[in-house]
């Protein structure tokens, strides 16, 4: 007879999600996540594996449900350096304000974390996914940018751009700050007015 669980394996991945991602995995022990999610330490191994296979798996639960529907919006708006602008307005409001401010963003917390090769590649990944983003939002701007510019380079620099925003506001950073920080980098990209 299969084992039948009693508890709902997405609804604690969720929840080790947030743990992670608001104490980070080098700080959070099992101890921790047995008191959140209710669970016995052999019920979290039985179904998610080790401590670090359950990170991995909240790190790409984050990944798939968080920061990849922002990526498609910025590729899709197709309004060019406005749709850049409301993403890092987007991010800052989130980093800042709600539920999960100072939290930082759980792929740019990862960075700072020990090179496991499961985790670097979904920071490649997810890294690949905004650069692409930034690129497609860049590509559609046309002559809202100065001439000239290396697009492959700017949609680095903007990715860049927004893990910075991301540890800022995870240390405290003032939200005008961020949004001053953001316009200059994005003022630094249009055309010189004659």
């Amino acid at each position: 007879m299969p084992d039948v669980k009693h508890f709902d394996p997405e609804a604690v991945l969720e929840q080790v999600e947030r743990l992670f991602w608001q104490r980070g995995a080098a700080t959070t022990g099992i101890a921790e996540v047995i008191a959140v999610t209710g669970l016995s330490r052999s019920s979290l191994y039985a179904t998610y594996g080790g401590k670090q296979d359950l990170y991995v798996q909240a790190l790409r639960r984050y990944v798939e449900r968080r920061s990849e529907p922002m990526f498609e919006t910025l590729a899709s708006d197709g309004r060019g350096l406005p749709a850049v602008a409301a993403f890092f307005d987007t991010l800052i409001e989130a980093r800042c304000t709600g539920e999960y401010a100072r939290w930082g963003c759980m792929a740019a917390n990862a960075h700072a974390g020990p090179g496991d090769p499961q985790v670097r590649g979904l920071l490649d990944h997810h890294h690949g996914r905004l650069r692409a983003a930034m690129r497609e939002a860049l590509e559609a701007a046309g002559d809202q940018l100065r001439p000239g510019l290396d697009l492959d380079a700017v949609a680095e620099s903007l990715a860049l751009l927004a893990y910075g925003v991301n540890v800022r506001s995870r240390a405290g950073a003032d939200p005008e700050s961020l949004h001053k920080g953001v316009a200059a980098a994005l003022d630094a990209l249009r055309p010189t007015r004659t």
